[in-house]
């Protein structure tokens, strides 16, 4: 353990240095061997594009975070890609051309337009081809925080992400002197196509957090030998791993702060007296971060784009896809921003300054939790098969590609049967085989868990429960008509995501009759967090009774959780539904959406 400490002290310590030189080296740096040339990759606070056209160029440019160079897949040559401001009501037109030598999109994540506009190629369009300019046009119909990023292959995971950012018609209701767009991404040396084949072989070869003897003793100080040998005992017969909790650590990412490594230190400024509002945009591939400014309170008046009731929170937790706008009052000189990873390998790191070359004190990573049985298995803590499986009945009679029902007996006792979403679990047919390795089968539904390391740790951490949308945000009173449960669904040792245990590949599109008004419950039946972004429409999150609460386009699932939310579809057309860890979505964890 000691080794490994001294191995990342000096992994962290050298982190920000390749990349200082290389800004200093400037343009002209060329990829060995690539015959392509490109511009030195620009890092830190991005440049920001305002304006009713916007023009973007996709390409490879050299980056160099951790002493060696490699291809970075950059939009106008910075990580992050440049803020692009516009305004609400505006008709907009964004030319992107592709230099790469594969096909590109992006996705503005969020935002609500045609499906032709979109980005998810496959889906909305056939992608952007090598050497091609592909026009979007749409017509800005909200404000708010948002971001956009490639929808292709491993390009997002490469440096092809920003903050984007629509400015209301009639001006901010939140009251700042100046704001920030801080970009929290991830890194990686290593290709990512060789990530993702090392995690099919071996679903936990970056984690280095696994039990170790020390620990087994610890237990055993603090509940005795026998119940330690018996919470060993268990996770070794399920075959799982306690701190299973990220698919990649620090062993190959480096955690980045407006395109900076924490040896960098990217700095907001800030004169004193000012109040700053903070537009934290999660646009990693993989990593949920735990943020917070030690020595300041966070005032949350914005969540996903979208105005909420204002929550006061020393930390909140954001996983891929979520945007979180906060207010702060700086009172010191400087005040570190510190993101840890959920996993406790590492953090992404910044600060708020009155100048340049400020630093603030940098918290330690707070220690590794394990998961609870309440993580597995919700409600119910025991009954475990061998392979981590709920014990069951055998499956219901339902439909063979995902669990569309609507409610009859479950709710015989109300007025309206739809007026709360259904408790009844229904497991498919499609769950029971090798792509699902455990079931829950009592899932727990409470909004107000922070989850697994944030539990009890003396700050005021932001939950789910937490938030409510503004009233004019909700703005469709009806009550469902139908309910669609889909259960997030895993083989850890197979390295497979899916939804009702069917891979993207073996689905079938989920059907949404246009302008109806339809309730989502998704099950999480695996023991990872899920940050699930439906596209084209609102995933308006609700209460265990049925109470609306708050307006998301991203919603992560805990372990063992069952979560519902309304929504309407709009917008005709196909749209994508995934996971927005990207290795997740890769793997299976993708539906196809249509609505007519």
């Amino acid at each position: 353990m000691e080794l490994r400490h001294r191995t990342i002290t000096r992994r962290r310590a050298l982190q920000g240095a390749g990349a200082a030189a290389l800004l200093a080296a400037g343009p002209g740096l060329l990829h060995a061997g690539s015959g392509r040339s490109a511009g030195s990759t620009r890092l830190g606070t991005p440049a920001e594009i305002r304006g009713r056209e916007i023009e973007l160029l996709v390409a490879e440019t050299p980056v160099n975070y951790n002493g060696v160079t490699r291809l970075a897949t950059t939009i106008n040559g910075s990580i992050p890609a440049p803020t692009i401001r516009l305004r609400e009501g505006d008709d907009v037109v964004i030319r992107v051309t592709n230099r790469l030598p594969v096909a590109t999109s992006i996705h503005w994540h969020g935002i609500l337009l045609p499906f032709q506009m979109d980005g998810v190629p496959g889906i909305s369009f056939s992608g952007i081809a090598p050497g091609e300019t592909f026009t979007y046009r749409f017509k800005l119909r909200q404000s708010g925080t948002y971001w956009y990023h490639s929808h292709s292959g491993f390009q997002e995971m490469t440096g092809m992400y920003g903050a984007l950012i629509v400015e209301p018609r009639g001006g901010e209701s939140i009251g700042a002197d100046r704001d920030h767009a801080i970009v929290l991404s991830d890194w990686t040396d290593e290709d990512p196509m060789r990530v993702f084949a090392k995690l099919k072989i071996q679903s936990d070869v970056y984690n280095f957090n696994q039990p170790t003897a020390g620990d087994f003793l610890r237990d055993a100080s603090q509940m005795g030998l026998q119940d330690a040998v018996a919470r060993r005992r268990m996770w070794n017969e399920m075959r799982m791993n306690p701190t299973d909790l990220a698919d990649l650590s620090d062993a190959t990412l480096t955690f980045l702060m407006n395109g900076m490594a924490p040896g960098q230190n990217w700095t907001g400024l800030f004169r004193r007296g000012e109040r700053l509002r903070l537009r934290f945009v999660n646009g990693t591939s993989n990593t949920f971060y735990d943020l917070r400014i030690p020595g300041l309170k966070m005032t949350v008046v914005h969540v996903d784009g979208q105005n909420v009731e204002p929550v006061t929170v020393d930390e909140f937790r954001f996983g891929p896809g979520e945007t979180y706008d906060v207010l702060v009052e700086p009172k010191d000189e400087a005040h570190t921003i510190f993101a840890q990873s959920m996993d406790r390998t590492g953090f992404a790191r910044g600060t708020l300054a009155v100048r340049p070359g400020l630093a603030a004190p940098v918290p330690d990573l707070d220690p590794v939790q394990w998961l609870t049985m309440a993580d597995m298995m919700g409600t119910m803590a025991h009954g475990t098969s061998s392979h981590g499986s709920m014990e069951h009945a055998q499956p219901s009679g339902h439909g063979q590609h995902g669990a569309m029902a609507m409610n009859h007996a479950d709710h015989a006792m109300s007025a309206d049967p739809l007026a709360i979403p259904s408790p009844a679990v229904r497991h498919a047919r499609t769950e029971y085989g090798p792509s699902v390795d455990m079931r829950v089968d009592m899932p727990r539904t409470n909004l107000d868990d922070p989850g697994i390391g944030l539990r009890d740790n003396g700050r005021r951490v932001l939950t789910l429960a937490d938030l409510r949308s503004r009233p004019e945000v909700l703005d469709d009173p009806r009550t469902p008509t139908r309910e669609i449960e889909l259960h997030l669904t895993g083989n850890m040792e197979r390295y497979s995501w899916s939804i009702d245990g069917l891979e993207f590949g073996r689905s079938t599109p989920v059907s949404m009759p246009h302008g109806e008004r339809i309730r989502v419950i998704l099950q999480n039946d695996t023991m990872m967090t899920h940050p699930m972004h439906l596209h084209g429409m609102w995933s308006e999150l609700e209460s265990p009774n049925g109470e609306l609460l708050v307006r998301r386009h991203t919603i992560a699932v805990q372990p063992a959780q069952r979560i519902s939310f309304l929504t309407t579809p709009n917008d005709l057309g196909r749209w994508a539904w995934h996971c927005h860890l990207l290795f997740h979505m890769d793997a299976g964890m993708f539906r196809e959406v249509v609505v007519a």
